[in-house]
């Protein structure tokens, strides 16, 4: 019996794939280096140039695009186009919205920090861009859900694995929370200014409903259907639990479209509107602990590779990050916790204990798995790897521990009171305490660059010594 043999190129478009994940690496390398600039910036203010376009309020948000949306976004692209061919063996459903969305994504990213730059924003909360580019974000991201929903309808395998119950649960989401939150009007057809329809305290409940849950949905939500799909392929093990997965993700989903007002703690919402967040922020850590522990007991019974695998290091270490932050963040949302580390630098480290400890390990490892397979190859050099986990690692830490001392810090100074009555500390002696921890959170992004920067050499002679004919 003879068979025809069909090139995964034929039977997979990975067309679409090489190209976001070449941008996931550029746009890391970007928007760290941007990140590391603007906390050098804070911790050397020599740096602070009478130059207005790279003052730190225009490239801040340069910054948290660019490893936001260029980064985990391309991320998030490619995976997703990855695992959903992969386990609904079937062809993307269209190849020209496929490379329309590539190109559309690209698009956004750049006039979006074109605009960050020369200060045409709306100064919202991981939402600055102005309405011509929210209108493009839009159209690109309709298109996304089209093409995976109509892959998902085409497939060949009547289950749809749980990885693409996340990542669909994260695109409806995020299609409805930009809708929602960039309601606008222009000023005039040719302006890019415009005016929120919303303001004052709805304005304020609007924006964190949205800047809450696109860190639940965009940053939490996708990457749990990247891990269920890479740490499993990696560890070469079935998901522990296949039950406890379906439970993590219809308790998320549900929960965590509650949470966003514990961030207006102690303003002019309804008090029982903060309380009732806060309420479903705590509800929240059964789930993530859920996911969390499921994926790390996916490796029951192939602990030794911890040893041997730093992809599988990369992956574990991430979701022990992921675990920790979402304790972190339901303690953070109690009132009295939040009236010391509401707007202190514990915040930033909470932030990026996420950012850095769950979403890039959590991409880095699956990169690793990922890219070889797109270009027929093998990594170029495991010891690379395993330098740019323990460069990545060190990063982390740096930074979250300076940033924990320093929020917990500040917020003991601001609510100190001498025997008369009065403010013990001025504010300025708060930034001048703080200041070595900004020298050493600056040190933590540099580290964490290095590896960044180290992952692209391994991968760009990795592409170079491979294929895209695949047998």
């Amino acid at each position: 019996m003879t068979t025809t043999s069909v090139t995964n190129t034929e039977q997979y478009n990975y067309d679409v794939i090489r190209k976001f994940a070449i941008m996931t690496l550029v746009w890391g390398v970007v928007g760290m280096l941007v990140g590391v600039y603007i906390a050098s910036e804070l911790a050397f203010p020599v740096l602070n140039f009478d130059i207005p376009y790279i003052t730190f309020g225009r490239l801040r948000p340069v910054h948290t695009g660019a490893v936001i949306f260029g980064f985990g976004g391309s991320a998030l692209f490619a995976t997703s186009y990855y695992i959903v061919q992969r386990t609904c063996q079937a062809r993307l459903f269209s190849s020209g919205l496929a490379s329309f969305t590539f190109w559309g994504w690209q698009a956004i990213i750049v006039l979006a920090a074109l605009g960050d730059v020369m200060g045409y924003t709306q100064g919202r909360e991981y939402a600055e861009m102005e309405w011509p580019i929210d209108l493009l974000i839009e159209v690109v991201w309709v298109a996304y859900l089209v093409l995976f929903v109509g892959t998902l309808m085409k497939r060949k395998q009547p289950h749809i694995y749980v990885a693409n119950w996340f990542y669909v649960a994260f695109i409806l989401a995020t299609a409805l929370l930009h809708t929602f939150n960039n309601l606008a009007v222009p000023v005039s057809l040719f302006s890019m200014k415009s005016y929120s329809l919303f303001s004052g305290a709805q304005d304020a409940m609007t924006q964190w409903w949205y800047g809450h849950n696109a860190v639940g949905f965009f940053l939490t939500a996708a990457f749990l259907g990247m891990m269920y799909y890479f740490v499993p392929k990696q560890a070469g093990r079935p998901v522990y639990s296949y039950r406890l997965s379906v439970l993590h993700f219809w308790a998320l989903i549900f929960l965590y479209m509650w949470a966003g007002a514990h961030h207006l703690h102690w303003t002019a919402i309804p008090d029982w509107t903060s309380t009732l967040a806060a309420t479903f922020s705590i509800m929240l850590l059964l789930p993530s602990w859920g996911g969390m522990v499921n994926g790390i007991l996916t490796l029951s019974g192939a602990w030794d590779k911890m040893r041997t695998d730093p992809i599988i290091r990369f992956l574990i270490v991430s979701l022990s990050f992921y675990g920790m932050s979402t304790f972190e963040g339901p303690v953070m949302s109690l009132k009295d916790v939040n009236a010391l580390s509401h707007y202190t630098d514990w915040t930033i480290g909470h932030v990026h204990s996420g950012a850095l400890g769950w979403v890039a390990m959590v991409t880095f490892g699956s990169f690793y798995h990922m890219i070889p397979k797109l270009w027929n190859t093998k990594m170029f050099s495991n010891r690379l790897i395993n330098i740019h986990f323990w460069l990545a690692t060190i990063g982390i830490l740096l930074y979250i521990t300076a940033m924990w001392i320093s929020g917990i810090m500040q917020g003991l100074m601001w609510r100190a009171f001498d025997d008369f009555g009065n403010l013990q500390y001025a504010f300025i002696e708060s930034v001048a305490a703080a200041h070595n921890l900004y020298i050493m959170r600056a040190i933590g992004g540099l580290f964490f660059l290095s590896g960044m920067v180290l992952m692209c050499y391994n991968m760009y002679k990795t592409i170079k010594s491979g294929t895209t004919e695949q047998a």
